[in-house]
């Protein structure tokens, strides 16, 4: 959703997941300054923090959390379409904590656009490339 606030819960597991409710996040993926308010508050010590800071001006309070600041937007616009700036904010995450491999996102991406937007792909790609690369860039790739 673009502009105030909106969640949704993903649980990524490698075996069946007993309840898709998560109430404490250990990673919390914020577009807008509305949902970072709100959400932030309910994020688990330890976990990780990416927020896109083209449209978020504050500064996270919590220091037992790691914040990675993307400047999704400022990244989408810069790839020449507004809607990738999600993309470019969850290859930061996956970049910071390997929780899915690209290559299964871009997978599951081209079953779920339709015909007519299939020629996205390489956009959405390049989002997350870059998302990636800025996670690295400030120390936050996730050890092997």
């Amino acid at each position: 959703m673009r502009g105030g606030t909106a969640n949704c819960a993903v649980v990524v597991a490698d075996e069946p997941v007993g309840s898709p409710v998560v109430s404490e996040p250990s990673a919390l993926v914020v577009m807008n300054r509305p949902s970072f308010e709100r959400f932030l508050p309910g994020l688990q010590p330890g976990g990780v923090l990416v927020y896109n800071s083209s449209l978020i001006d504050l500064v996270p309070n919590r220091t037992d959390v790691t914040s990675i600041p993307v400047p999704a937007t400022a990244i989408a616009n810069e790839l020449g379409e507004v809607r990738v700036a999600n993309m470019a904010a969850l290859g930061a995450l996956i970049g910071s904590t390997g929780v899915v491999e690209v290559e299964d996102v871009l997978k599951a991406l081209a079953k779920a656009l339709p015909k007519h937007r299939q020629d996205l792909l390489p956009l959405n790609r390049q989002a997350l490339e870059r998302g990636m690369s800025l996670a690295a860039r400030i120390g936050q790739a996730p050890s092997a």
